[in-house]
């Protein structure tokens, strides 16, 4: 393909995305800069995103960039100031440093047709600054925007001293030492800020408007969930847009053994975490887990509604606030001093015209992404880490692989229509089959592999097939996609030189 020259590349955000596509950029020779509005590395790991008791939901092993691994103490499921850590020596380690603008907001950005190069507006301490880059690439992230609803009489209730906050601005349980709190959400976050207030509030009360299904860390406290649900078996149990090889069997006349398999994880769920017994049982198939996303079971959540610590409103909502007290949809009144809203994020790029939004968005306001990655039909433009995903770093590094060989002209990408048309596609299946539910288009769980597999394909490589049979049996395993990024380089290299004789 005949690709525009590019000497920089701008990006935004340094959390997982951002920091991998510094990385693989930088190694392919171009000059980056990173531009950051937090005073650390970490994105929704960094201490000002933190609340208490957050870790992964994966386990260490799954959870890493391929060529470097978590530290061998660590523990399984890392703490998120852990996570912060890591990311930071990955920085060290490949030689980030100098590569990135921390307590940098960027403010604008504007494409320059005439020379095809942005201009990037950004704000610091030291006062408002522009610079020309030959590339974009938004690695914001998905959750960078907190929503907090709005409640019918919170000014009321604000002005009587009481709080409203999102969980990632929730950061010290002695904020709400002896207050009856009130958590908005049934998701992880919301459900990790009920537990660890425990015993710390006078009371705490999750409301739930859906409860989903939780997954518990080992199942009957013995099997670990990655055994099961990390694996590309795990995912071939939910069927893809497309069905291929062995998935069209399991989707097809081998139906009886993806739904049985889902039965009897879903029959164990319920009698280990006793659902019935405390009306927490979604009354849905396991298969709508993948509807909102994959939700790992907080610690000891389950254990402290079992014992009366922990109070569930399920199916329903705040409907009125007055002071020190909460009204919702099912009459009931509920104390509340603080209300911790775990109510997802806002996907957004606030650096970005409402023009050129709606040339990378939607009539639905979906991002129309190709891949994933490629806004269609805008220039020298392209996100990374637009993919919630049970794999964020691995499809992050993904993502930046192919970015790179698309800039190195090794990518034959169709046309625009058939871009659109195959991107709206997927559009479509998301929305159905997450009820809407797939943050305008971001979110692929628990397709994480099949998003990877897709990228591979189109760079031409892969792993091999002794490693792929291993990953339909044990969990996903980054290391064993290390020796790709420099396949790619080695095959770059060797096209420039072919070139050049």
């Amino acid at each position: 393909m005949d690709q525009p020259q590019v000497a920089n590349i701008a990006i935004v955000g340094a959390g997982f995305a951002g920091l991998v596509s510094a990385k693989v950029f930088k190694d392919f020779g171009w000059s980056v800069t990173v531009f950051e509005k937090d005073s650390e590395v970490g994105g929704v790991w960094s201490s000002s995103r933190r609340y208490p008791g957050l870790t992964t939901q994966n386990v260490r092993s799954t959870y890493a960039l391929s060529d470097f691994p978590y530290p061998k103490d660590y523990p399984e499921w890392p703490s998120g100031e852990q996570v912060q850590k890591y990311m930071a020596a990955y920085v060290d380690h490949f030689g980030l440093g100098d590569a990135i603008a921390l307590n940098t907001m960027v403010e604008s950005t504007i494409f320059d047709e005439a020379t095809q190069s942005w201009n990037v507006m950004t704000s610091d301490s030291q006062g408002n600054h522009e610079e020309k880059f030959d590339f974009l690439v938004v690695a914001n992230g998905i959750f960078s925007d907190p929503f907090v609803p709005k409640f019918e009489g919170e000014q009321a209730f604000l002005d009587a001293g009481g709080t409203i906050e999102h969980a990632c601005d929730f950061h010290n349980v002695d904020e709400v030492v002896g207050k009856d709190v009130l958590v908005v959400g049934f998701g992880k976050s919301a459900c990790d800020v009920a537990a660890a207030t425990v015993g710390t509030s006078k009371s705490t009360t999750v409301v739930a408007r859906k409860i989903i299904w939780k997954i518990p860390k080992k199942f009957k406290n013995v099997l670990n969930y990655k055994m099961l649900l990390l694996t590309r078996m795990g995912e071939a149990l939910f069927p893809y847009v497309e069905l291929k090889g062995f998935e069209k069997f399991l989707h097809g006349k081998g139906k009886a053994v993806s739904a049985g398999m889902l039965g009897s994880v879903q029959s164990v769920v319920t009698s280990q975490f006793k659902l019935d017994d405390i009306d927490l049982n979604p009354h849905t198939g396991l298969d709508t887990i993948v509807r909102s996303t994959v939700s790992l079971a907080s610690d000891n959540f389950f254990t402290y509604v079992q014992e009366g610590k922990l109070v569930v409103e399920r199916d329903t909502e705040i409907t009125k606030l007055e002071p020190g007290l909460a009204t919702l949809g099912n009459g009931k009144q509920i104390p509340v001093e603080a209300i911790i809203c775990g109510t997802g994020f806002y996907q957004g790029v606030p650096f970005f015209s409402q023009e050129l939004m709606d040339r990378i968005t939607d009539s639905k306001n979906n991002f129309r992404l190709y891949r994933q990655i490629l806004p269609i039909g805008v220039p020298r433009l392209a996100f990374n880490g637009y993919n919630s995903s049970f794999f964020s770093q691995l499809n992050a590094e993904a993502g930046a692989w192919w970015i790179a060989a698309h800039l190195s002209g090794m990518l034959e990408l169709p046309s625009d229509a058939e871009q659109i048309a195959f991107t709206d596609k997927r559009l479509e299946w998301m929305e159905e089959r997450t009820e809407g539910k797939h943050a305008r288009g971001t979110n692929i769980i628990p397709f994480s592999v099949h998003n990877v597999d897709e990228l591979l394909s189109d760079l031409d490589e892969k792993i091999s097939g002794f490693k792929r049979f291993q990953e339909w049996l044990l969990p996903i395993d980054p290391r064993n996609y290390a020796s790709i990024e420099g396949k790619l380089i080695k095959r770059r290299d060797a096209q420039i030189g072919a070139a050049k004789r």
